[in-house]
Formats: structure tokens, sequence, C-alpha cells
């Protein structure tokens, strides 16, 4: 198979690229050049966001396309009108942000979407741009030939927004740990690698349309995964689990100051982790253990020196010490 990832350096991107390598395919990245891709590639400079940056695409014929672009659908539009009569498929990486606000709890594939952005337009908002990628995607390939893997919630190694890194290094810190409850409370992620072999697959399998791409609902909890950060980190750290309602009450913000936690029995929750993800699951999802991720993680995260990159696009992430001593009694 030959694979052409727009990116292919970072995060979902470079997972994609690592695991097709390992079966062996012939695989081209197009980026600007800041972040060196994994060894094995054909390497493409370009940048989308000025003129002419596809023009290293010019030439050059491949079976399928991967694309996580999460800006202004201008790229995608640019890049997959230029690819379409020399790619054989489309693969657009992009959010269940997509939908409608708010999704009731177990939104499948067919819920109502946002209104996307010209699929020629500037960047919006990132449920409209990602909206619009899609349009492009579709527009430049037909529904036959574009795969839309609508993404949730993704963490694992080289995760470049700081949602598990937080948990690992504060949990590393040890001492007591401010636990949003309850601890039984579903969560939904997809570990990167297994959304990587999932778009694989795809390919392979001829796939087109729409996908929630995350793993099954209570794949893992709250609990499991604060428990297995505990367990790599060297068991220092004492969670003290801590009812949603006094969290809110103190005026902690759920997703972003405490990283994948939302209340439950919220229009959050049920757009961030109660989706229906059956047919992801009917065309080859696998989703590997929560431990298996965490330990994943937290190796990288140590190999790097303990400081996780961080997308400039995204706001930081976590809790400060000072209020989550307050909250703690401490």
């Amino acid at each position: 198979m030959r694979l052409l990832v727009l990116g292919g350096t970072e995060f979902a991107g470079r997972a994609v690229v690592e695991a097709a390598l390992g079966r062996g395919w012939e695989v081209t990245v197009l980026n600007r050049g800041r972040h060196r891709p994994p060894p094995g590639v054909r390497a493409l400079r370009g940048d989308r966001t000025a003129p002419g940056g596809p023009a290293a695409l010019a030439e050059g014929e491949w079976d399928a396309v991967v694309d996580t672009w999460s800006a202004a659908p201008r790229a995608v539009h640019e890049a997959a009108r230029l690819l379409a009569g020399r790619a054989g498929r489309y693969v657009y990486v992009s959010s269940c942000s997509v939908y409608a606000w708010a999704p009731p709890a177990g939104y499948a594939e067919d819920a109502p979407l946002v209104e996307g952005a010209a699929a020629d337009a500037g960047a919006t908002e990132y449920p409209q741009d990602k909206r619009g990628g899609e349009l492009a995607a579709l527009d430049a390939f037909g529904p036959d030939r574009s795969v839309l893997v609508r993404a949730g919630l993704i963490l694992g190694p080289h995760e470049n927004i700081g949602r598990l890194p937080w948990w690992l290094t504060r949990i590393a810190r040890g001492g007591p740990v401010l636990a949003p409850g309850p601890r039984d409370l579903p969560l939904q992620y997809v570990d990167v690698r297994d959304l990587a072999e999932w778009i694989l697959g795809a390919v392979t399998q001829g796939l087109s349309g729409a996908f929630n791409l995350i793993g099954p609902q209570g794949h893992a909890t709250m609990g499991r995964l604060l428990e297995a950060c505990v367990a790599v980190t060297g068991e220092v750290a004492e969670l003290r689990w801590t009812a949603p309602q006094a969290v809110l009450d103190a005026g902690v913000e759920p997703w972003t100051q405490l990283p994948v936690w939302v209340p439950p029995d919220s229009d959050l929750h049920d757009a961030l982790h109660a989706a229906d993800v059956s047919l992801a699951l009917a065309t080859g999802l696998r989703c590997r253990p929560v431990a298996e991720t965490v330990a994943d993680t937290w190796s990288w995260l140590r190999d790097i020196g303990g400081t996780a990159p961080r997308r400039p696009d995204r706001p930081a992430v976590g809790l400060d010490p000072a209020v989550e001593a307050r909250l703690l009694g401490l």
C-alpha cells in the first residue's frame, strides 16, 4: 500500500505513520519540517497555510491519504482537490464535535450536525472547521471514496494536548490527589495507536462514510484510569475521591482544569463519553486495556524528560495546586 499522510510527525498522524511502516507500507509525509518524521518515510515539505503550500504534492500517486488537519477547512479543500485524481481514498480525521449541541447519550453517526464552514473557508470555530474539512473531503473525493473519522478523546504516547500527561505528572508528585468522582464514572476514549490501526484497516477494507471512533463506553472508568496512573508512577499518591457537586461548587472547570473528567448526568458527559461506537467496533476497532495506555504514556513521558509537548493552538490543562489544596482542606 502507498500511503500519504498530511502531517505525520506529531500525535495522531505520527501513530498512523508508525503503524503503516509496521505493516510494510510505502509512506510519504508532507509537513512544514518543524518535527522530524519517523525514519523510513519519504518526506516532503510544505506549509498548508501558505500560498502554494501543497505544491510538493503535484506529482505522485497513492492508494490513500490520511489528513488530520484541524484548522481552516481551506487547507483540506486545496489538498483534496489536488489529489482527487491521484489517490484512491481520502481519510479525514474529524471529531465528534461536528454533532449539533447537545447530542443525546447514545448518538450515532446519523445525529444532527453543525453547519460546517465553507470548504474553502478560513478558520472559524473548531466544530464548524472540522465539519468544513469533512465537506471538503466529500467535495473532492465523493461519498464513496471518503472516510470521515469522528474521533473523540484520544490518549496515548506522544499526546500533545496534555490531558493524560498532566494526570501522570500530578500523581507522580505524590501526596493527596483530588480525584473527581464518582469513581465508577464511565469514560470513552481511544488509544491513538488503536485509532491508527483502525484507519489502516478502513483503507484495506475500502470503507467509506462517517464513523464515531472512540472506545466503547465503560471500557475505562475514572477510577481505573487514575488507579492505573498511581500504579505506574510508584504508588506514592493518595486518591481522594470528591463528589462532583463539590468540585463544581468550587468553580473548577471540567475537562480543562480536571482533564478527561466531566460531571455525570450532564450534556457534557453525554457528548464526550456516551457516543454509539457500534459501527467502529463492527469494522475492526480493537481497544487495548487502559493500564497499557497509561503505562506506555508514562514510559514515553519519562523518556522525553517528563515534559509533554503541547500544541500552541490548544489551551493549557490542569488544576492549580493551590486550588486543589483548598478543595482537599490542606
